[in-house]
C-alpha cells in the first residue's frame, strides 16, 4: 500500500498501468445522481484498521469508513451501501461501476493514478513485517529478502509491497502471493513463507490475533534510491468522476483541521507521526513522483 515510490520505479509503474485499464468501463454515478438518490456505494477490503466490516455489529469501521461517513453526511447523502471485496478487486470494481467510492486508505501511487482518481490524503503510514513467534530468521526489514535468496516473503495480491520488493531486488520465486490478510497468519505460522510484508498497522493487528506470529522488532522502513518508503492513503473514485472527488476533497480539507478527525484516526492506532505526516504530501505530488 505504499505511496512514496522511487524515481527508478516510475517508468515501470506507469508502463504497466495501461494493462490495468478496463476498456469500456461503466460510467460511475455522479455527485448529482448520488445526492438525488440519497445513497452511495462505498467499498472496503476488510483490512483492519483501514476499512472493514465489524463481524459482530455488521457496522463499517476503520479510518476510511469513519471519515467517509462524516463526508457523505456533509454532502447530504443519508444512506451508505457498504461493499466488501478483495483488495485486488477495488480498482476493477470502480471501473466496472460496482461501487462509487473506495474507503480502504489505498495508497496513492503513480500506477494507480493512471487508472483511477484520488482524494487528497486522509492518512499516512509506514511498513512492517509479520514473522513467526520468536522471529527465527531475525528479520528486520524488506532488504533482508534481497540479501538472502533462501528466504520467502508473502504479499497480498494487488498491494504495492510487490513494487518495493522488486525495487530491492527480491526475486519472483521468493514471493508468495495471498488473496487477503486473513491468510497471512497461517501462511507465516506454517512456514509457507518466512514473513508477511504489510503496513505496520496491518502487521500489528494480525500479530494481536495469534500467539504463533509477531511483529518483527527493530523494523526499518525500506529505502529505495535514497527515499524512505511511506504511504499516503486516500479515497478512490473512477476516472471521470471528478465532481464527486472534488466535493469529497472540500469536506475532507475542513474535517482534517478538527479534533474529531484526529480522534477518529488516532483511535485506530495511527500515531502522532502518522497523523501529522498525512499533511506532508499532496495527491498531485504522489501521483507524479
Amino acid at each position: 500500500m505504499h505511496a512514496t515510490i522511487s524515481k527508478a520505479l516510475k517508468t515501470t509503474l506507469l508502463a504497466s498501468a495501461a494493462a490495468l485499464v478496463v476498456a469500456g468501463a461503466a460510467q460511475a454515478a455522479s455527485l448529482e445522481e448520488i445526492q438525488e438518490s440519497g445513497s452511495i456505494r462505498i467499498a472496503v477490503a476488510n483490512e483492519i484498521p483501514y476499512g472493514y466490516i465489524d463481524p459482530v455489529s455488521g457496522e463499517a469501521m476503520g479510518a476510511g469508513p469513519d471519515v467517509a461517513k462524516h463526508i457523505v453526511e456533509q454532502l447530504g447523502v443519508t444512506d451508505i451501501e457498504w461493499i466488501t471485496t478483495d483488495f485486488s478487486s477495488l480498482i476493477p470494481g470502480l471501473q466496472a461501476d460496482r461501487f462509487d467510492m473506495v474507503a480502504a486508505e489505498m495508497a496513492i501511487i503513480p500506477t494507480r493514478c493512471a487508472t483511477v482518481i484520488y482524494s487528497e490524503p486522509n492518512t499516512s503510514y509506514g511498513e512492517g513485517l509479520l514473522v513467526p513467534a520468536g522471529n527465527p530468521e531475525g528479520l528486520s526489514g524488506y532488504a533482508d529478502f534481497a540479501e538472502n535468496s533462501d528466504l520467502t516473503v508473502a504479499i497480498m495480491a494487488g498491494a504495492n509491497q510487490l513494487d518495493m520488493m522488486q525495487a530491492l531486488g527480491v526475486s519472483e520465486d521468493q514471493l508468495v502471493t495471498i488473496s487477503s490478510n486473513a491468510d497471512a497468519i497461517s501462511t507465516v505460522s506454517t512456514g509457507r513463507a518466512n514473513a508477511y510484508a504489510a503496513t505496520g498497522l496491518t502487521a500489528s493487528e494480525l500479530a494481536g490475533q495469534s500467539d504463533a506470529v509477531e511483529v518483527a522488532e527493530g523494523f526499518t522502513d525500506p529505502v529505495i534510491d535514497g527515499t524512505e518508503q511511506r504511504s499516503w492513503g486516500g479515497f478512490v473514485f473512477a476516472q471521470g468522476n471528478e465532481g464527486l472527488r472534488d466535493a469529497v476533497n472540500e469536506v475532507l480539507a475542513e474535517y482534517k483541521q478538527t479534533d474529531e478527525w484526529l480522534a477518529s484516526v488516532s483511535g485506530y492506532g495511527f500515531t502522532d507521526a502518522d497523523t501529522s505526516r498525512s499533511f506532508d504530501m499532496t495527491t498531485e505530488e504522489l501521483c507524479t513522483e
